[in-house]
């Protein structure tokens, strides 16, 4: 496991805004599987595209439901882990932070954190298919998917499937938070998938530090002035924990 350098705290205690890009790793040390580690036992048999899209919600409405329910309840068991607890620490630590995250688990929130991005949605609130907008889930029921109360849609989970854009809202202030930020770090995030890997592209473009916590290398390593190799919950608790001790 990486040892975080000791110019690493320095740059983040001198820092104006820090800017933290979360992805699937600290999410796997809680307990809930990638969505293709997920598609295993009765889905393993099933393409994302079978499960995670418009166009299957629109063939088979109630298939996409029960996969969602199931993952619901994988995300509604775990606990945050350290790497979790650490940024809701480091958040009252540094002077600005802003956490974008591409996980819909809310563990982040659970952790303590306030203000989180969540660039794909939360896979515990419930939408309307035909209005888009989040409402409250009506009382348990015999029609699955259930019905919208004001207008009698299908509920869908309010997660962003294949093919659809980042919601707007979400797109901005993560963007603009990649912009304004002097030091951006990407943890547990393969930094494949785009528009949430273009991030750390925006913070270098504006001259920010580029730090990432990974137990993998990744596009990003060779652009990071910080490569950490390790996991999200063994490094980010050393972070949090120095950032805290007399200077």
């Amino acid at each position: 496991m990486a040892r975080v350098p000791p110019q690493l705290i320095e740059t983040l205690r001198q820092s104006r805004e820090v800017t933290v890009l979360t992805g699937s790793g600290i999410s796997a040390e809680s307990g809930i599987p990638t969505f293709r580690d997920a598609q295993t036992g009765i889905w393993a048999e099933f393409r994302p595209e079978d499960l995670a899209t418009p166009e299957a919600f629109a063939s088979n409405p109630r298939r996409v439901w029960d996969w969602y329910a199931w993952r619901r309840e994988m995300v509604s068991e775990a606990q945050p882990s350290p790497g979790h607890g650490a940024l809701a620490r480091m958040a009252r630590t540094l002077s600005g932070f802003n956490l974008i995250t591409q996980n819909v688990d809310g563990l982040h929130q659970r952790a303590g954190s306030k203000d989180v991005i969540e660039y794909h949605g939360n896979i515990m609130r419930d939408k309307c298919s035909v209005e888009d907008v989040v409402v409250e889930r009506p009382a348990p029921g015999d029609e699955v998917p259930p019905r919208c109360p004001a207008c009698g849609g299908m509920l869908r989970p309010d997660v962003v499937w294949f093919g659809e854009a980042i919601p707007a809202a979400a797109l901005e202030s993560a963007q603009l938070a990649a912009e304004r930020c002097d030091v951006f770090l990407s943890i547990g995030t393969s930094s494949l998938v785009y528009p949430a890997a273009g991030l750390m592209e925006i913070a270098l473009r504006n001259g920010a530090t580029l730090v990432e916590i990974n137990p993998a290398q990744t596009p990003v390593t060779k652009l990071a002035e910080f490569a950490l190799t390790g996991t999200a919950g063994a490094i980010l608790p050393q972070l949090s924990a120095a950032l805290l001790e007399p200077e």
